[in-house]
């Protein structure tokens, strides 16, 4: 790879944690390319980028993106993303199916460096639309007692005049 190629990456992969909320480290060490596509579509359905980068150019890259610095070692793939929890489940999600070659080795969350057991915390809050449908549920049930109250109302006033 020549020193051009190089810094392209880097620049790249700095422009995208500078945007990110979330990025985990994971080790896929023996996981075939089919098994690495289905993690890429998976990840690219919930919002999630990923990519395989040598550590020493991603090392740069987080300094770049003033998120601290990173200990890399041994075979990473990144994910990350423009909200906390996305990478995350993605993530979780994988490491769960794939227990033997696939695990979360770190991250970095809202700009502080997080482990395995605060990215698994991610993992399991809700997503942003499922918040969404939970409030939106709280916010519709007086409305629906209201209306399942008038209507058992107007029941028993026909019952009554017939």
């Amino acid at each position: 790879m020549t020193k051009q190629q190089k810094a392209e990456i880097v620049d790249f992969l700095s422009s995208e944690f500078k945007e990110s909320q979330a990025i985990v480290v994971c080790d896929y060490k023996g996981l075939t390319h089919k098994e690495l596509e289905t993690l890429r579509k998976s990840a690219r359905e919930n919002g999630t980028k990923v990519q395989v980068a040598k550590n020493t150019l991603v090392t740069v890259a987080v300094k770049n993106a003033d998120l601290g610095d990173v200990q890399l070692s041994g075979t990473n793939i990144f994910l990350w993303s423009e909200d906390q929890i996305s990478a995350c489940k993605v993530a979780d999600k994988f490491a769960t199916e794939k227990k033997d070659k696939f695990s979360i080795k770190s991250g970095i969350v809202e700009g502080k460096i997080a482990d395995i057991n605060t990215i698994n915390a991610f993992a399991k809050l809700p997503s942003r639309e499922e918040l969404l449908g939970m409030l939106a549920a709280t916010w519709m049930a007086p409305l629906t007692n209201f209306t399942i109250g008038l209507d058992a109302l107007r029941r028993k006033k026909e019952e009554e005049a017939a």
